[in-house]
């Protein structure tokens, strides 16, 4: 019994090291992610979701360029906030990783996510393709062809890691609402919270809407990046086009650090 007694007890102070190893990195990596002294590398790793051949071909046909509108975005709105740095984001494209990363927990409740976003992390560094510097924020996007599938799952930005992981449609028509997706979501990762109600969709009022002074206040003209939509009415909220119908609001900006 005092054999597994001890046992346990190593086990239990084993888990709390690693714990307390994890929780300083992440603490030291949302410091340095938020400084803003130098731009973010966000590296975008395409994924074949569906194993598609017409998938792949997007994939394949993919380029750095494709995801530039994300830089845009981030400059424009530096700018607008007077941040010092003149281009906070550069983003990178990574080799497609073998397989997928592990999909978040059916079930809730705390130790399950705890897991769940450990896992998540160690696959991420095992699966990192990237020929370069270190990633700040990695960015999964898993692609599908959308003639196969009309709706997508939820995408996710974990502070705890700097990991994304983003459902997109494999189209190139489509491909400057993947980009809002993938910007919401880097957002997240920088510690910026949803402003949208998630039982609707709805943007929140005020925080998630671009315009929330404009009289009448409907239709509203752009979108809160992290509101997540533009809302037409009390009632509807469309999808952006693009990043550039899209706006940082105050306290998204306050929430990643940039100058008020």
């Amino acid at each position: 019994m005092a054999a597994g007694g001890s046992f346990r007890s190593m086990r239990v102070l084993f888990l709390l090291a690693v714990l307390l190893v994890v929780s300083t990195n992440t603490w030291l990596a949302k410091l340095r992610s938020t400084d803003w002294n130098e731009p973010l590398w966000l590296v975008v790793y395409p994924i074949n979701g569906d194993g598609g051949a017409v998938t792949q071909a997007y994939i394949d046909s993919l380029t750095r360029e494709d995801f530039s509108g994300i830089e845009t975005f981030l400059t424009r709105e530096g700018r607008r906030y007077a941040l010092a740095l003149e281009q906070p984001v550069s983003v990178r494209l990574a080799p497609s990783p073998a397989g997928r990363p592990p999909a978040p927990p059916a079930a809730g409740g705390v130790l399950n996510i705890m897991l769940w976003s450990l896992k998540l992390r160690y696959w991420a560094f095992s699966n990192d393709t990237f020929q370069g510097p270190a990633p700040d924020v990695q960015m999964f996007v898993v692609y599908y062809d959308p003639a196969q599938h009309e709706r997508l799952a939820h995408s996710l930005g974990l502070q705890k890691g700097l990991i994304g992981v983003v459902n997109g449609f494999a189209s190139r028509q489509l491909a400057p609402r993947n980009n809002v997706v993938i910007a919401h979501e880097f957002l997240h990762t920088l510690g910026a919270s949803d402003k949208y109600q998630p039982a609707t969709n709805l943007p929140s009022y005020p925080l998630g809407y671009a315009e929330p002074q404009r009289q009448p206040r409907y239709p509203q003209r752009r979108a809160e990046i992290m509101g997540g939509r533009i809302p037409v009415s009390a009632h509807e909220a469309v999808m952006p086009d693009s990043l550039s119908q899209c706006d940082i609001g105050p306290a998204t900006a306050l929430e990643i650090r940039w100058p008020g």
